[in-house]
């Protein structure tokens, strides 16, 4: 198939940038979304979505899956990344994802599964947005979430000191005299 290049309101009227363009390796990407979402289970919405992440030299899956309980969703994007921890592919670092829809532009991950993909590949990571038509488009993860929230990885920790408790602490409740029973 051949892969028209749109950018957001028309067609490009120049080339696209290295950054841009569909690498043989983007394709492959593609074409592994585009299989993955034959896969989806949206038989609610029947928006089925296609994901195919790039973890090293190994390429893993994902597609959406819908449940009764809407909340229990989980997205194609997301979907892939689990599965690499899952089947160890994740042991490497992610360097590229390719998402497709049936769509008129191409599709973009949602919010959640944006910071799952920052987590895992950060900010230069690889994003190529395709629908089922052909177009197709690549941009960094930091244009897709700019600030990303990352938890510190060396958070330093106060060492934990136990001191002997005082007995002064350790007092019995006393009774007042007009709580007894019996009492005017």
């Amino acid at each position: 198939m051949t892969l028209r290049w749109r950018v957001d309101d028309g067609p490009m009227k120049k080339k696209p940038s290295s950054a841009e363009r569909i690498a043989r390796d983007d394709q492959a990407l593609i074409d592994a979304a585009r299989v993955a979402r034959e896969r989806a289970h949206a038989p609610w919405s029947r928006f089925k979505v296609g994901a195919a992440a790039r973890f090293g030299d190994e390429i893993v899956h994902g597609c959406n899956i819908e449940f009764d309980v809407y909340g229990l969703t989980n997205c194609a994007e997301r979907t892939a990344v689990f599965a690499a921890f899952a089947n160890g592919a994740a042991r490497k670092p992610m360097t590229a994802m390719a998402v497709i829809a049936d769509t008129p532009e191409p599709v973009s991950p949602c919010g959640a599964c944006r910071q799952v993909m920052f987590e895992c590949g950060g900010a230069d990571l690889r994003v190529i947005l395709a629908n089922t038509r052909g177009d197709a488009r690549v941009v960094r993860m930091a244009d897709l979430l700019p600030g990303g929230f990352q938890l510190e990885t060396q958070i330093p920790t106060p060492p934990v000191t136990t001191a002997p408790a005082r007995k002064s602490a350790l007092r019995k409740p006393t009774r007042s005299r007009r709580g007894k029973r019996g009492s005017a």
